[in-house]
């Protein structure tokens, strides 16, 4: 090797010691900040800090004496004379010792809920990690508790769900853990949890739930309890929809499935464990009659109000409601006096229709907007839901009134221009094809029967459902819905604004939203929201009334225009609420009968009171709507039939003594009287009388009736015609959709 060579070789060795020197230095920095002696001491040393911090926790933080719920007191419902009506609570709770309850029953509640119970300290650090991690990233605020907490909350502290509570659960389970035995936790556990139903402790719940005590309790029948527990509003089977039950049965199923992984049940007996169907739900003690139905709208409002399920259960409430114990009576009286009291519900194979009816009321003062009676239904022992507030039938054309309400506020116009009054003329000719509607619509009257022209007045009398689909589109669908919401209507699956036949009324609603929709019009415009509880006090909580009475959300033109066309509606010859007709006060009123007859509606009102009264035909076996045709051995039961004639006994009682008043319709604007009807666009429209005219090629759209139907006298047949009330004054009868010699097509009053 040359000199010159020898030169660059030893100068390319130089550098890479040169190179590695620099990387040895800097390795050399970091070992010296960053030694395996000073990260475990940072290690220990955060250890040690976080376990000081503990044992100051530990010490500082006592175990507290049991809260409110651990003894749980009574809710005080009272009417609004301040006498009480009921109290529910106390009786609800049973403490039963740990050997009541079977060990397969206690081991169902430890695989689902803290399969560690019997080995951990009381809490679970990964489940509390676990917990942790699911508030953090938005998955809940569940998750993680042992048994031991689940039973501190429950019995030391409360439910709220923020970090300082976490924390005083955690140090506390932990002093419990060291000072109870696990039997006693456990059964302090069972014992103090709430099961829905207004079930604290397994023993009220196995009563609630199944009708035996806790120590016959099936394991199928314990899996279900201890699944139900986790979230009972939403998985309690006689109520849960669809997706509550789906899962609630995916944790029935993983309480026999963890208890096999455990080792507690055979794996063969498993497979043959099939899920125990809950019996219904039965009033407990102080719910009888009205009663239960009365405190379940209360609940409900307290609900919608703020005040959580959680703390009604807890107890310590003292609620007031509006309810008037004698206009409460008289309702009572008069649902017994004219529907029960005329049907035979035992009688299967001669009264058949009898078994499904089921009636709703909800009378509102309209100057306070207070609920002052309300009828759920025969009791809770025979159907739970309150009848007043269910939402599941359609209120027919007792939602006319809102069309005109829409058309009249809107200052609407007929297709050809004219402004839309009680006067204006309409043609009434059955199935005559909707003029400008988004889709083919052609509703027949009732009995299919074609009036000619007529005004709205009399149109509204007779409840023609070809001029009110008319108007429905001439007034614009989505003012009209529009109008409805403020009105009080609520925006429920159904409100399609494109659809005609929704001036049928084939949306959902219930007594207690009707009641507010003609409060509104009663009121001059004025939005009234009926209201159950007059006041709620509790010694830790407090609660604010709903608000009854709000804004003008109509004018009072408006308002009194409708009220008066409702007046007619009594007062005519050919009105649909003239069985309502008296001396005793001024009323407004409108029927409403659904499709296929399956549920009757009368809404009406006096200067003094608005009550809505309705019928619904279901099996309460399955929850299917039936029609009410045949009710108490007659024919079609319509609006202007029993619901008209519970309304006027109980109008008539509730008033009996009180100096009643005529409407003050000052601001009533009925238009130009007609003279020689100028028919309209609307008016014109060629009438389709032939079947194939109608949307579907077939007459299959409800019919509102033009004349009060009534049930028949029982002497008469089905199959007589009907009597015009323009030729009689005496209740018509009317034949049922359902029997030959009718028209054999739904109707709508």
């Amino acid at each position: 090797m040359g000199r010159a060579e020898s030169r660059k070789a030893q100068k390319q060795r130089g550098a890479r010691r040169g190179a590695k020197g620099a990387g040895a230095g800097r390795k050399s920095v970091i070992r010296r900040l960053f030694t395996w002696k000073k990260i475990l001491g940072t290690f220990l040393g955060l250890v040690l800090l976080g376990m000081a911090g503990l044992v100051v926790l530990y010490f500082s933080v006592p175990k507290p004496n049991p809260n409110e719920q651990a003894t749980l007191q009574s809710n005080v419902y009272r009417y609004a004379d301040g006498t009480v009506m009921s109290r529910k609570g106390q009786l609800n709770r049973e403490i039963v010792p740990l050997d009541k309850i079977r060990p397969e029953i206690r081991t169902a509640f430890i695989a689902i809920e803290n399969k560690s119970f019997y080995k951990d300290r009381g809490i679970d650090l990964m489940g509390v990690a676990r917990g942790a991690f699911n508030t953090v990233t938005g998955k809940g605020t569940a998750g993680g508790s042992t048994i031991t907490q689940q039973y501190v909350k429950n019995y030391y502290l409360n439910q709220e769900q923020t970090a300082t509570r976490k924390l005083k659960e955690l140090v506390i389970s932990l002093k419990v853990d060291e000072d109870m035995e696990k039997d006693d936790i456990l059964a302090g556990y069972l014992n103090t949890s709430y099961f829905g139903r207004g079930a604290y402790g397994i023993q009220a719940a196995s009563q609630a739930y199944y009708g035996v005590d806790v120590g016959k309790l099936t394991l199928e029948q314990g899996a279900y309890l201890a699944a139900v527990l986790q979230a009972p509003s939403q998985y309690d089977w006689a109520t849960a929809g669809p997706n509550g039950k789906r899962l609630v049965m995916i944790r029935f199923n993983g309480v026999l499935d963890n208890m096999v992984e455990m080792g507690e049940l055979d794996a063969a007996k498993r497979a043959g464990m099939k899920f125990q169907e809950p019996i219904k739900p039965k009033p407990t003690p102080g719910t009888e009659g009205q009663k239960g139905y009365l405190i379940q709208a209360a609940n409900a409002e307290l609900i919608r109000q703020g005040v959580t399920e959680d703390q009604i259960s807890a107890g310590g409430w003292n609620i007031t409601l509006n309810i008037d114990p004698k206009k409460q009576k008289a309702l009572e009286n008069a649902v017994q006096e004219e529907l029960e009291s005329k049907l035979d519900r035992k009688d299967k194979e001669n009264r058949p229709v009898d078994q499904y009816v089921q009636a709703g009321a909800t009378s509102v003062d309209p100057k306070t907007g207070a609920v002052v009676a309300m009828y759920g239904g025969t009791g809770q022992q025979d159907k739970w839901d309150s009848n007043a507030l269910r939402t599941d039938f359609q209120p027919g054309s007792t939602f006319k009134p809102v069309i005109l309400a829409a058309a009249l506020e809107n200052g609407a116009e007929t297709q050809d221009g004219q402004k839309i009054t009680p006067n204006t003329i309409y043609d009434g000719t059955s199935r005559r094809p909707v003029v400008g509607a988004s889709t083919r619509f052609a509703p027949q009257n009732q009995d299919d029967r074609s009036h000619g022209d007529v005004t709205v007045q009399t149109a509204t009398n007779r409840s023609l459902n070809s001029v009110y689909a008319q108007m429905f589109v001439d007034a614009k669908p989505s003012k009209v819905k529009k109008t409805a919401l403020a009105m009080g209507m609520q925006d429920r699956p159904g409100w399609d604004p494109d659809a005609p036949a929704l001036s049928l009324g084939t949306m959902s609603a219930n007594t207690v939203e009707m009641a507010g929709v003609y409060a509104t019009l009663d009121r001059h415009g004025k939005k009234v929201t009926p209201t159950i509880v007059k006041s709620a006090t509790h010694a830790e909580r407090t609660y604010r009334p709903q608000q009854a009475i709000g804004s003008q959300v109509i004018n009072s033109s408006t308002a009194d225009t409708v009220t008066k066309v409702l007046v007619g509606v009594v007062e005519d010859a050919d009105g649909s609420g003239k069985p309502v007709r008296s001396s005793a006060y001024e009323a407004a009123a409108k029927t409403g009968t659904t499709e296929n007859n399956q549920s009757a509606w009368f809404a009406a009102y006096t200067p003094e009171l608005v009550t809505v009264v309705a019928m619904f035909g279901e099996d309460l076996g399955n929850g299917e709507h039936k029609t009410l045709t045949g009710t108490a051995g007659g024919g079609r039961a319509g609006g202007s039939s029993f619901p008209a004639d519970i309304w006027r006994a109980y109008t008539l009682a509730a008033l009996k003594g009180v100096d009643t008043d005529k409407f003050e319709l000052d601001d009533a604007d009925m238009g130009a009287p007609a003279v020689t009807p100028s028919r309209s666009t609307s008016a014109s429209a060629s009438p389709s009388r032939s079947p194939e005219n109608s949307p579907s090629g077939r007459s299959s759209q409800p019919v509102s009736p033009g004349t009060p139907s009534n049930r028949p006298d029982p002497s008469r047949s089905n199959s007589s015609k009907p009597v015009s009330p323009s030729t009689s004054r005496s209740k018509p009868v009317s034949p049922s959709p359902d029997d030959p010699s009718s028209s054999g097509r739904p109707v709508r009053p």
